[in-house]
């Protein structure tokens, strides 16, 4: 597995708390009668401080009752101020923090633990899902990793429930598994394109939300986030593909007809993150149009969430001293 790394315990400039202020600074905090605070409130309140670093992009980026896709700027970058730059640093300063946690989840699974992360991405056509996959999945140790890409359901997919392939790619206790597309599909091109009828794709909604409330009860975090392009933006990248060589191969003329489906596809988008971001699996937007804060954003989704389940690392099941001296023998 990976290489161990000490854990990064400082701020990094850039990210902000849950109230929108940059935890690089110091936050304001109020004295008590005697002029100045206790050892125990500042420590109190660098807790309150660190643990808003520590879930700042959780915070700023759920789909929360009440979210409005539309109203939310795809060139934003909730959650973080340091522009592009600052995001170069913050992923470097956290990478070997992702890979020591990554690698105490895998050690945890060996000696029984059940915990694994799921991380869905879904986004339309050239919102950066590949980019995702190669900057972020591709920085931890492959050995940790399951990915799968869903395309168009195969012979035999068709012939089991919907649920039925995502479920055969699910990750076992202590990977990273990854969905590069998932069963949102069935109630996104699926009732775009009327593939099945209304009433098939309507009442998939709460079956994914009963399976990924069992998939979330058996121990996998679900992290699912969508990467909010805008139009413009989708036509920009289209375009490059056609004037660049070595971008031709990503070029799908398919991609033209679906932009003509842009309103349908938000109006999916808007009653999946309606109906589907429960307390079990919510949904992350990641704003897109700026590909370095999408990939920073969701390193930090999986960062973060990763920490929030602290895995440890197991103890031995042996005899320490009989085995050095077992050793020394040799």
């Amino acid at each position: 597995m990976a290489k161990s790394a000490k854990k990064s315990k400082g701020k990094s400039a850039g990210t902000t708390d849950a109230g929108g202020k940059g935890a690089g600074g110091k936050g304001h905090r109020g004295k008590g009668d005697g002029g100045g605070s206790s050892a125990g409130e500042v420590a109190a309140a660098a807790d309150v401080e660190d643990a808003a670093a520590a879930t700042a992009f959780t915070v700023a980026l759920r789909a929360g009752q009440g979210f409005t896709l539309s109203a939310l700027d795809p060139r934003s970058t909730p959650g973080f101020s340091g522009g592009k730059a600052g995001a170069a640093a913050l992923t470097a300063s956290t990478d070997a923090e992702l890979d020591d946690l990554q690698e105490r989840l895998y050690a945890e699974s060996r000696t029984g633990g059940a915990r694994a992360i799921l991380l869905v991405v879904q986004g339309m056509d050239t919102s950066g899902k590949g980019g995702i996959m190669r900057h972020v999945v591709g920085s931890v140790d492959p050995q940790g990793v399951r990915y799968t890409a869903f395309k168009a359901p195969t012979a035999q997919e068709k012939a089991h429930p919907f649920l039925w392939r995502i479920r055969n790619a699910l990750p076992t206790p202590g990977q990273i598994g990854v969905f590069d597309r998932s069963h949102y599909e069935d109630v996104l091109i699926a009732r775009v394109h009327d593939l099945v009828p209304r009433a098939t794709w309507a009442r998939r909604y709460a079956q994914i939300n009963t399976f990924e409330s069992s998939v979330a009860a058996s121990g996998t975090t679900v992290v699912k986030v969508m990467l909010h392009l805008s139009s413009d933006e989708q036509k920009a990248r289209l375009g490059e593909r056609l004037e660049r060589p070595d971008k031709y191969w990503k070029y799908n003329p398919g991609d033209i007809d679906e932009r003509a489906q842009w309103p349908a596809y938000q109006e999916a988008y808007q009653a999946v993150l309606d109906k589907c971001s429960t307390d079990a699996a919510p949904w992350f937007v990641v704003p897109a149009d700026r590909k370095w804060y999408a990939r920073l954003a969701v390193q930090q989704l999986l960062l973060e969430h990763l920490r929030l389940l602290a895995p440890q690392w197991p103890g031995p099941d042996f005899d320490i001293e009989v085995e050095k001296e077992r050793l020394a023998r040799t």
